[in-house]
């Protein structure tokens, strides 16, 4: 018995400061109520769910679910492509409709910003891209945006991939059962640890996938620095992390001249001494979390659909060994339209970033709607791509549904209303810094 009861403590503890945490936000919502009820009945129509969890419980499920767009779906047939909810103690306003979501995108930093949990905050830093606000935030998106030029990625990126794949590949043997998850994050661990701190040494990039496999599974844990608990494992990790930071820093620095330096996003960063050193850690680590983990199951899930799908596997094959180069160049990369086809097919449909949580920093007037200050705004990006009025026989894999003309044009500018890709993301996020 009381083995057990050791053994559950972790746990009843979670429960309490999860119970005290709602019995808060229940008392703060009780104290605005009169004055919200006058201002709440502008809100996209909804439903409020349970007492103090609103739809919470049924968020989270639908977000583990291996279909996470069903309680959005559920939602829009009964109020409409937006509508209100209560998720974690506050008014939320989800959309489905691909023009109110490029509206919030656009209005990055002006109407709207960033909202994660605390475990989110604390791991990725105060002075990173994803927390920054206003000005420092403008300042980080455009350091980014002036790291990943296209000049840059044409040719030390593209030359770089290739270069980590083939050593991955060699070390496979014929008849070898490998786990491709296990590939795919091996391969997005050395390419992003190689951009970002200029590392290539085997042994240094598996200690830093090690200790960022701890720090992002505490990334959306309940916030306890207590042993046991993942958030507790996962800040050791960030502090190992910057550890190692700030000893590369330091290399850099001690080098004789600043070409020396390397093409390492760190290394750049230090030669244009425009960041505080704790600045540059947590960039560093805002970098390694958003490329890490998106560009693994990105591939992962590439190759899923590609073999399902023998056809696609076929042409893809034959459009890239047509190709005479061993080393790819830019020209090669344009001239393979059917691989770009696979590519936007796979972000429809298997794109990682499926929803975005932002809060309004302002009461915003959207047609006939009033979003209140301090609430909850969700665009829910994957209810747009698995849309059955936008696209026909949406959850197929279909790369050649992009070869359309009227789909082409969405995706060489970057997206349209209903193409809401990763790229696209980035690129109008990037364009609030001008």
């Amino acid at each position: 018995m009381t083995e057990n009861l050791v053994r559950a403590w972790p746990y009843i503890i979670s429960f309490l400061l999860v119970i005290l945490f709602l019995a808060k936000k229940l008392f703060h919502i009780k104290k605005k109520s009169c004055g919200a009820k006058i201002r709440n009945s502008k809100l996209p129509p909804g439903r409020r769910g349970w007492p103090i969890l609103g739809d919470s419980i049924s968020w989270y499920n639908a977000v583990a679910s291996s279909h996470p767009p069903t309680f959005v779906e559920q939602q829009v047939k009964r109020f409409g492509k937006i509508f209100s909810c209560s998720l974690f103690g506050k008014w939320a306003v989800v959309s489905a409709d691909p023009a109110f979501n490029r509206f919030v995108m656009q209005n990055e930093g002006k109407l709207f910003q960033s909202s994660y949990p605390k475990s989110f905050r604390d791991l990725v830093g105060k002075n990173g891209v994803i927390n920054a606000q206003g000005e420092q935030q403008r300042k980080l998106h455009s350091i980014a945006s002036n790291m990943m030029r296209l000049d840059k990625l044409k040719f030390h990126f593209l030359q770089d991939i290739q270069i980590v794949m083939k050593q991955i590949m060699s070390n496979l043997h014929d008849n070898q059962v490998v786990l491709l998850q296990d590939v795919c994050r091996k391969v997005a661990i050395n390419l992003m640890v190689n951009q970002l701190l200029g590392v290539s040494s085997e042994l240094e990039v598996n200690e830093i996938a090690e200790l960022f496999s701890d720090f992002a599974d505490g990334c959306l844990s309940v916030p306890i620095k207590l042993p046991g608990f993942a958030y507790h494992k996962a800040m050791k990790a960030r502090d190992s992390i910057i550890s190692k930071i700030n000893r590369t820093m330091e290399i850099h620095r001690q080098k004789s001249s600043p070409a020396a330096i390397g093409n390492g996003v760190l290394g750049r960063l230090l030669e244009e001494e425009s960041l505080p050193d704790d600045a540059i850690a947590d960039f560093i680590i805002n970098l390694l979390f958003a490329g890490n983990e998106t560009t693994a199951k990105t591939m992962l899930v590439a190759v899923y659909f590609l073999t399902q799908c023998p056809r696609a596997m076929k042409q893809l094959l034959d459009e890239q060994q047509s190709l005479k180069s061993d080393m790819l160049n830019w020209q090669d990369y344009k001239a393979m339209p059917f691989t770009q086809c696979v590519i936007d097919e796979t972000l429809r449909l298997g794109g990682i970033a499926i929803w975005l949580m932002r809060e309004a920093k302002e009461e915003v007037e959207y047609q006939d709607y009033i979003i209140p200050k301090g609430s909850f705004v969700v665009p829910f990006l994957s209810a747009v791509h698995l849309n059955e009025d936008v696209y026909e026989d949406s959850l197929s894999f279909n790369p050649w549904r992009w070869m359309k003309p009227e789909n082409q044009v969405e995706a060489s500018e970057g997206g349209s209303d209903v193409f809401l890709s990763i790229s696209s993301i980035g690129e109008w996020l990037s364009n609030t810094t001008e």
